[in-house]
């Protein structure tokens, strides 16, 4: 068997404010590969932990755009260019008679980028993590509130973390290990 090696620390909190201020801490401390967890969102945290703004909603965008250029082409290749049909002497390329399908395909190309984006930017589907091998951390989603330092993080030494993190009004720190 592979002796597992440290991921990092994790400190509990009982109330919103005590982990908002913590966190807002951590951030002004220097760290940066760690995160909050917590049973529901919480207004101001990302603002406490130092986040920058998603690139998502250009994502969302670029689908949308996506979508519509390819309605519009995809009805003018077969209507204009491919197959033109003549009807009681209306234009070939008609973009009032193209809104439907090109309204459609924007919409569902901008769904399609949310999702997939969300997915690649969460880096989704986590099957494991090192944190699931905590019991306290089992209340995360129910009444606990959580911070954990990755031992990755640049700024992160055993005990200078530890003596930090001691003074962020926890009330437990734990050590968590990581299988191999």
């Amino acid at each position: 068997m592979s002796k597992p090696s440290l991921f990092g620390y994790l400190v509990e909190f009982e109330d919103v404010t005590t982990i908002l201020n913590a966190a807002r801490e951590v951030r002004d401390e220097g760290y940066t590969k760690w995160d909050t967890h917590t049973p529901f969102p919480i207004h101001g945290m990302d603002g406490a932990m130092g986040m920058k703004m998603s690139i998502l909603p250009w994502l969302v965008f670029g689908g949308g755009f996506m979508g519509c250029t390819l309605a519009m082409l995809l009805q003018w290749w077969m209507n204009a260019y491919d197959y033109p049909y003549l009807v009681s002497g209306k234009p070939l390329w008609s973009i009032p008679a193209f809104i439907p399908v090109t309204f459609e395909l924007t919409i569902l190309f901008s769904a399609f980028g949310a999702f997939f984006g969300m997915l690649a930017l969460n880096q989704l589907p986590e099957l494991y993590h090192a944190l699931f091998t905590s019991e306290r951390f089992r209340r995360a989603t129910s009444d606990r509130f959580f911070i954990s330092i990755e031992a990755k993080d640049p700024r992160f030494d055993l005990e200078k973390t530890r003596a930090f993190l001691e003074t962020l009004g926890g009330t437990a720190i734990e050590t968590v290990e990581e299988d191999e």
